[in-house]
Formats: C-alpha cells, structure tokens, sequence
C-alpha cells in the first residue's frame, strides 16, 4: 500500500518543512467538529440558566419550582419561584437542582468532545485547557467554539493531504 505524502508546512522562522499530520480522516475530524459545535451550545447555554439559578437562590432566596402545593396557602402550585428557606413548596419538582444536575452532566460530554476533536487534530495541551474552560466561564463556549471551528477549517483546507488514509 502507498502512504501518501504529509502534507508541510513552511515555518518561517526556521526555514525548515514541519509535517503536519491529523490524527483521523477529514470526515473523523469533522464528525469531532460538529459534535463539540453541538455541545459547546448546549453547555454554554446551561450555564448561562445555571448562573440565573444561582442569582436567584443566592440575591433573592428562590428556587423554580415546578407542580406541588403552596406550603402557606395550601393551592397547588404551578410553575414559578417558591421561597428557598423555609420551603415554600411542598412536592413538585425542584427545577433548580434539575438544571445543577443536567449542565453538570452536559459538562462531562462536552469534556469528552474536546478531547476527542483534540486528538484528532493533535493539538498542544494548552488547547484542550482553553476548550475546557468554554464550559465553565459564561458565554466563554461561543466564542472559543467560533475560534477553533475556524482554526479547524482553515488547518483541513490549508493540510488536505495531512489527514490519515484507512
């Protein structure tokens, strides 16, 4: 079987080639892309309900509540704010702990699509540490999910012979 060429790349500053080399097939590494492009939305979108559930139990004492029944008056409660401390709903489900519970799931499969698309493209350590931090900084996801999905783009069409063949 014939291995094609790497693709190299010029480094100006040494003036030698430097191999540039992916480490799976163009449509792995898009694959990778759109999966981290998808969870990078989803999380920092959590995170973003996550800091206004923290706002509102912290600043204003509140929990969302959903269904159960006014610990005060006794009429079944809705949807809405219920008091933190002393519990103003009995029963129905705290959303609060819900959105706690799914971003910190979320987050453990958003660190899994940064690793994978950071093997992929056989980045440096540093990367991986900034495509973590998108997750728990708020609206930090967006712009480093913008800044790789270009950085990615532009490495596949600058390298299109870099990609593995199986």
């Amino acid at each position: 079987m014939i291995e094609p060429k790497p693709a190299v790349q010029q480094d100006p500053a040494q003036g030698k080639g430097k191999k540039r080399r992916f480490g799976g097939t163009e449509r792995q590494i898009r694959s990778a892309l759109k999966f981290y492009k998808v969870l990078a939305y989803l999380t920092g979108a959590m995170l973003l309900l996550l800091c206004a559930e923290l706002i509102a139990r912290y600043a204003f004492g509140q929990y969302l509540f959903a269904g159960g029944t006014n610990a005060v008056t006794g009429q079944p409660f809705g949807l809405g704010f219920a008091d933190a401390e002393p519990q103003g709903v009995v029963g129905g489900a705290n959303i609060s702990i819900a959105v706690l519970i799914v971003h910190g799931w979320m987050y453990v499969v958003y660190l899994i699509s940064n690793f994978r698309l950071w093997t992929l493209m056989r980045w440096p350590f540093m990367k991986l540490i900034l495509l973590a931090l998108g997750g728990v900084v708020p609206f930090l996801s967006f712009i480093v999910e913008k800044k790789f999905h270009a950085e990615v783009e532009a490495e596949l069409a600058a390298n299109p012979h870099a990609a593995q063949r199986y």
